[in-house]
């Protein structure tokens, strides 16, 4: 029951983040193409929090039993090639768990698209989608000019600088402080004490048990824990 209600109080944050991206398309529609059911970014591999990771697994774990089957064995099909290369990649699939030089070179040429990808371009657990994927595409600039990030979809923004733009910040410090203070409260639950760093890629967080793993005897990660 702790874990669900971090969970659903995680989500009133990432509301937020959609609220910001709802101003952002109020403030500059015309210069943004992300809306839902464009897809363009949803492909490749994106490394996740494992507080995500849950939040996403509870989403796919809703889905109809059919199109789980088919989601997971898409999962499961790329998980399979990413061990090739990293046999150390075993569950509960931490990325921090393994020497750094393995993860950190991840195969950026790897365009599949990501399992919840439905044929339409639509995302399957679009309400428990990640972080990450709520904030791409627009630069993440703090309120106080703080970058976090000043990239951006290159679909948006071709005949406008968004960085001189004041009405896309927010208040990201603020934002991050409180994942952080979730993740926490997240990894002390589950681990029996908190971390800083866990993270997994998406279509592999699919594939984590969380309610039957034993956590509190997994060892801590070699590095970023």
């Amino acid at each position: 029951m702790a874990m669900m209600a971090i969970l659903d109080e995680y989500r009133e944050l990432l509301l937020t983040v959609d609220d910001w991206f709802d101003r952002c398309l109020q403030a500059a529609g015309c210069h943004i193409r992300c809306a839902r059911g464009c897809s363009e970014c949803c492909r490749g591999l994106f490394d996740i929090t494992l507080l995500d990771a849950a939040l996403l697994k509870s989403g796919f774990d809703r889905l109809p039993q059919e199109r789980q089957k088919e989601v997971q064995a898409k999962a499961e099909r790329q998980v399979a090639r990413l061990q090739k290369g990293w046999p150390d990649f075993a569950p509960p699939y931490i990325l921090n768990a393994m020497p750094d030089e393995q993860w950190t070179e991840m195969p950026e040429d790897d365009m599949t698209p990501c399992a919840l990808l439905s044929d339409e371009g639509d995302c399957l657990v679009y309400a428990d989608r990640p972080m990450t994927c709520r904030l791409h595409g627009l630069p993440n600039i703090d309120i106080s000019g703080e970058r976090f990030s000043d990239e951006w979809c290159t679909t948006n923004f071709r005949d406008a600088d968004p960085l001189a733009m004041n009405e896309l910040r927010w208040e990201f410090r603020a934002a991050f402080e409180k994942e952080i203070a979730f993740f926490g409260r997240f990894t002390s639950e589950l681990l029996g004490a908190p971390r800083n760093e866990l993270d997994t890629f998406i279509p592999a967080a699919l594939l984590v048990d969380f309610d039957r793993f034993p956590w509190k005897d997994w060892p801590p990660p070699v590095s970023g824990g």
